[in-house]
């Protein structure tokens, strides 16, 4: 019998692009088809968790090392939630002192220490703040802890623009750490044209549109429930393609190294897709 393979995925994309909710909806699906996960949030927010455990109720693993010392035990910074799940919250420091990035820095490297990845584990996700322009988020990567990484995007040009310079990162570090990208996940915000869009960006970045996952207002609810669509609706629409994104991630096979676009070449496909028309539109640029 082949030996079980721990796949380790990190999610990175521009802030507020949906990286957290679209994590825990697709560990859901994950779960759902009987699943071992941890999520590990590199989140100063430390909210990478909250719709596994019915809200903000993990104390981070940075505010128990400053409470109670580093002679701790697994579960005071690990918390089981939807199907058993494993979270864990990095935290950060305090505002204005210090690094955010080093908190994930001292959550991988205390999780290894204590045990956390066992042997029945199928997937570690690792939830990214932001870029990877600071050196401390780029850490899963850069390390080799996580060597599969998604990118949530949107028809959006702020979001396509981070996603660029996330694979710019992503090169760089595969020539030492073996990270692949696996592909784009669009995370919709009802853009002109935008699976279009998503999807050609991809191609030129050398990668796939591995989902498409429409807008609905149904996970705005659940949020407000402290839930995932599955488990706040585990029959709509919405919830099959969570665990349509799952099982495109459990399958995939097109891991690349990505060939990030020009500015110039960004730009083009914008103006291609008709983007900066809508935004000069919008805006009387």
């Amino acid at each position: 019998m082949a030996e079980k393979t721990l796949r380790q995925i990190a999610i990175y994309g521009k802030g507020g692009i949906g990286k957290s909710t679209t994590t825990q909806n697709l560990t859901a699906g994950l779960l759902d088809a009987g699943k071992n996960v941890m999520i590990v949030g590199c989140d100063p927010k430390a909210d990478s968790t909250r719709l596994m455990l019915g809200g903000l109720a993990q104390k981070t693993v940075l505010d128990t090392l400053r409470e109670e010392g580093e002679d701790i035990d697994l579960d005071a910074i690990m918390k089981t939630g939807f199907k058993g799940v494993r979270c864990v919250e990095s935290g950060g420091p305090e505002p204005g002192v210090g690094c955010a990035g080093r908190g994930i820095i001292t959550s991988i490297g205390l999780l290894e220490r204590l045990g956390a990845y066992t042997d029945d584990l199928d997937y570690v996700f690792y939830d990214v703040l932001g870029d990877v322009v600071c050196g401390g988020f780029a850490m899963p990567i850069r390390e080799g802890k996580a060597k599969e990484i998604y990118i949530v995007a949107s028809g959006e040009m702020m979001a396509l623009y981070a996603a660029n310079n996330i694979s710019k990162g992503i090169a760089r570090y595969a020539r030492t750490g073996g990270v692949r990208l696996g592909g784009i996940i669009c995370n919709s915000r009802n853009v002109d044209r935008e699976e279009e869009l998503v999807r050609a960006f991809a191609k030129e970045l050398g990668t796939q549109l591995i989902h498409f996952v429409p807008r609905d207002n149904v996970v705005q609810r659940a949020e407000i429930h402290k839930k995932t669509v599955i488990e706040y609706e585990p029959a709509c629409r919405q919830a099959n393609e969570y665990r349509n994104l799952a099982e495109a991630i459990e399958n995939n096979q097109q891991f690349v190294i990505p060939t990030p676009l020009t500015q110039e070449r960004l730009e083009e496909i914008l103006m291609e897709y008709g983007l900066m028309d809508s935004l000069q539109d919008d805006y009387k640029i």
